[in-house]
């Protein structure tokens, strides 16, 4: 689904930022302020969120601004997949997070996979690449690459985290109902068919 309102609103934001970031112009800077100001207005208008959430969330980032890194752990078990019940919306997601500055893919998802499910993992193989913006997810303030990482148990038994309630391994074809913010059925069945068919190519967007 396309939401227009929310790719503008975005992109004037990034521009904003940008500007903010490299002009030396106090008139630029107020014009830049401005625009930031108004992409906080539309996103008011079509979300829930209020004015002081969405100005929060798009000033506590300086800097040119680009799209932010979501890796997930693919961990298979007798043909299922594993997947955590998350806190916030009480709905199922691969395990992981955003990608930690000073560690790499492979290194954040073992950290992510370890924190939310008790599990100790090997990264395998990168499955895929993924736009949030080609994908079915719900609008979201933010623009995100998602990286999906294979990975295998190496020890750990599962235990809950502080930010999961659950987990759980599931077949493809008995999904529990997904936190959609974080992944969607379509990439989770996508990760199943890499597994089936582990010749097959990186998925790229």
């Amino acid at each position: 689904m396309s939401y227009k309102w929310l790719e503008w609103a975005k992109r004037i934001q990034s521009l904003s930022q940008a500007g903010l970031t490299f002009s030396k112009d106090v008139y630029d800077v107020e014009r830049y302020e401005e625009l930031r100001s108004i992409s906080a207005e539309i996103m008011e208008e079509y979300t829930e969120l209020e004015m002081t959430k969405i100005k929060e969330l798009f000033t506590n980032e300086p800097g040119y601004q680009t799209p932010k890194v979501d890796v997930r752990g693919a961990v298979f078990k007798d043909g299922k997949i594993l997947l955590v019940r998350e806190k916030h919306d009480n709905k199922w997601s691969l395990p992981g997070g955003f990608c930690e500055i000073g560690l790499s893919p492979s290194e954040n998802i073992v950290k992510e996979i370890k924190e939310e499910s008790g599990y100790t993992v090997a990264p395998v193989k990168l499955l895929a690449l993924m736009d949030m913006n080609k994908h079915p997810h719900p609008p979201q303030p933010y623009h995100y690459y998602k990286v999906f990482i294979h990975c295998e148990i190496i020890g750990g038994q599962a235990s809950i985290g502080i930010e999961t309630k659950d987990i759980n391994f599931f077949s493809e074809n008995n999904l529990p109902e997904l936190s959609t913010n974080r992944n969607t059925e379509s990439q989770i069945k996508a990760i199943f068919d890499l597994q089936r068919n582990p010749d097959k190519a990186v998925i790229v967007d």
